[in-house]
């Protein structure tokens, strides 16, 4: 039996690179083992759903999504019976995903605000590895979920001004300033260059790569290395 993935590839880093985030500047613990478990059943159980909505293969999808779906609540049900506050999370969840189903019905899935609010679940999953592991949220928990989205938010620039946006003037004047204020920004709010380090490999493929003829597997391999460095920085900072 083939496995139905979601085709979005580059949600990957975004599903994972907070949680691990979460999870290393707190405190492991084997509750974190279900959680991620039933966090990949969850996500994966989102493409069929909206595939559901859609109207598309409707066997296939619901077969899925009780696949995917049953995961998910059997080992969330672990977390719960462990740390029943982690329900908090999920509630917070529910509405950003509801917004990801109004969108798919207005057939406008790649809508900067749906992709924004992708982001944010996916920075949630962050916060709730870092409160099972510390049993706070506190500023750390906080700042791996700030930072967290900031990166995937300036990916989310990148990779339009590179596919859809590509001949969008104004996009791509909005993507450059905004990773400027990504290297800026921190600098000013700490007073130390350190906290500018995660996002400096951003700002130089956002400026530099803009207008090069890549294809979607070359830009999305180069968001593979930046997540990936960006994760080992904040590691070692976090």
């Amino acid at each position: 039996m083939k496995l139905l993935l979601p085709k979005q590839h580059g949600a990957w880093a975004m599903l994972l690179v907070p949680f691990i985030l979460g999870m290393t500047s707190s405190e492991f613990t084997w509750v974190h083992i279900p959680l991620l478990i039933g966090w990949l059943g969850l996500y994966l159980s989102t493409y069929p759903i909206l595939m559901l909505i859609k109207g598309k293969k409707r066997d296939l999808h619901l077969k899925w999504t009780g696949i995917y779906m049953g995961i998910a609540m059997l080992f969330l049900v672990v977390v719960l019976l462990n740390e029943w506050r982690m329900m908090i999370f999920g509630l917070f969840m529910l509405p950003l995903f509801l917004i990801n189903i109004y969108y798919t019905k207005k057939k406008k899935e790649r809508a900067f605000a749906n992709d924004v609010t992708a982001i944010i679940v996916f920075c949630v999953g962050g916060a709730a590895s870092y409160y099972l592991g510390a049993g706070i949220l506190d500023l750390k928990g906080w700042s791996v979920v700030l930072l967290s989205f900031l990166f995937f938010l300036g990916s989310t620039f990148f990779i339009k001004t590179m596919i859809r946006e590509k001949k969008n003037v104004k996009f791509r004047w909005y993507s450059w300033m905004y990773h400027i204020l990504l290297i800026v920004g921190p600098i000013i709010i700490t007073g130390s260059f350190i906290w500018m380090t995660p996002f400096i490999p951003s700002m130089i493929r956002a400026f530099f790569l803009y207008g090069k003829k890549l294809t979607i597997m070359q830009t999305g391999i180069i968001e593979i290395i930046n997540s990936l460095y960006f994760l080992v920085v904040l590691m070692i900072l976090l």
